[in-house]
């Protein structure tokens, strides 16, 4: 058992490259659990830099110089941020507020049609279990609405927070713009000269992230501005909340659109009952999904590497586990890359045992 194991390990970690790439990758996973929430700007800033890397190179090829391409994308950059702060983020605010304060009347209104239960299914509910329920849940909504309605000192961290993020992000996503090149550069002097498969799996993986981060904020920004005009024009309240629930929803595969289908058709349920509105909302909310996951996802995703369902699915779990938001939005290309790492490591080993066969006939 044990020649076994030590002939595994000499096949497939024999190559100094590939040991090195072992290293850098569980450094890394060290960092992120160990250092998540401070290393979390920087992240953002990197997600955001990629978004933007778009726009630079496409004015770049319009022949625009370097320090030109990179000013237009940081001021287009600057001026989608404040129009978010001070045109978006009050009228969710607000949504948000009005939201939490009417949530416990839908919950007396909800209280009262589950008690019906009991009357229709006496075997399998009763009234004491749901009084139960009705009471915890009762005072962690009421805790929720709280928290979310009052604005008080225990808010002082979290503003402090975002003052950080909005400083510090902007500043990193212009030095990631202005110096990506100088920064690679840098940290590829630590890394041997001679790196075949760290070179394929960067390259790909570059690719692969530039192309997901951007394929998945225009899926947003599309999911979501569809919804709200939808929304709007059905005369759904909390259109703008619920519309960003929905557009950011796609962050999450199969699970999201699933998750806030809830929120969604409880308010328009307190809101119109069972009637026709009712049913005309979940009918084009159910085909805005459909064509976001049959048209808009295809279009966007096209290059993306095939992952099966299940692989998606355990990548969401597994890194969402691990980095939270960060793990979930980056699931299918850390999947990726995963994936690439294990199509490149036997190819590169069997290269290296190759060229070792070569040179000693």
């Amino acid at each position: 058992m044990i020649k076994i194991f030590r002939n595994w390990l000499d096949r497939y970690f024999s190559n100094e490259e590939a040991l090195l790439l072992l290293l850098l990758l569980a450094c890394g996973l060290i960092a992120i659990l160990t250092m998540g929430q401070v290393l979390a700007p920087m992240i953002a800033a990197i997600v955001i830099a990629f978004l933007m890397q778009g726009l630079v190179v496409h004015l770049r090829s319009w022949g625009a110089p370097h320090w030109l391409a990179v000013s237009i994308a940081f001021t287009v950059l600057m001026l989608m941020l404040s129009a978010f702060l001070l045109l978006v983020l009050p009228i969710l605010w607000n949504q948000l507020v009005r939201f939490f304060s009417e949530l416990p009347r839908m919950f007396i209104e909800g209280q009262q049609l589950l008690m019906l239960l009991p009357e229709k299914y006496p075997k399998l509910i009763s009234e004491r279990q749901l009084e139960q329920v009705f009471t915890s849940m009762t005072a962690e909504i009421s805790g929720l609405g709280q928290d979310v309605v009052s604005f008080s000192v225990t808010n002082i961290p979290m503003l402090i927070g975002l003052l950080i993020y909005l400083i510090l992000v902007p500043i990193l996503v212009f030095f990631f713009l202005k110096d990506s090149q100088v920064i690679i550069n840098w940290g590829s002097k630590f890394l041997p000269e001679n790196r075949p498969m760290m070179s394929k799996v960067w390259q790909e993986m570059n690719q692969q992230f530039a192309n997901y981060v951007r394929g998945k904020v225009i899926e947003i920004l599309i999911v979501g501005a569809v919804s709200y005009i939808v929304f709007v024009l059905l005369g759904l309240h909390y259109a703008a909340l619920l519309a960003i629930a929905v557009g950011l929803s796609v962050v999450i595969p199969f699970v999201g659109a699933a998750v806030v289908t809830l929120p969604v058709a409880m308010v328009a349920y307190f809101q119109w009952g069972w009637s026709s509105e009712f049913i005309y909302l979940m009918l084009a909310y159910t085909v805005i999904q459909a064509l976001d996951g049959n048209v808009l996802v295809p279009l966007l995703f096209s290059e993306a590497v095939n992952l099966h369902p299940v692989a998606i699915i355990l990548a969401v779990l597994v890194f969402g586990g691990l980095w939270g938001f960060w793990g979930v939005f980056f699931a299918i290309p850390l999947a990726t890359l995963v994936k690439a790492i294990l199509y490149a490591w036997p190819i590169a080993v069997q290269e290296v045992t190759h060229a070792h066969a070569s040179d000693n006939p």
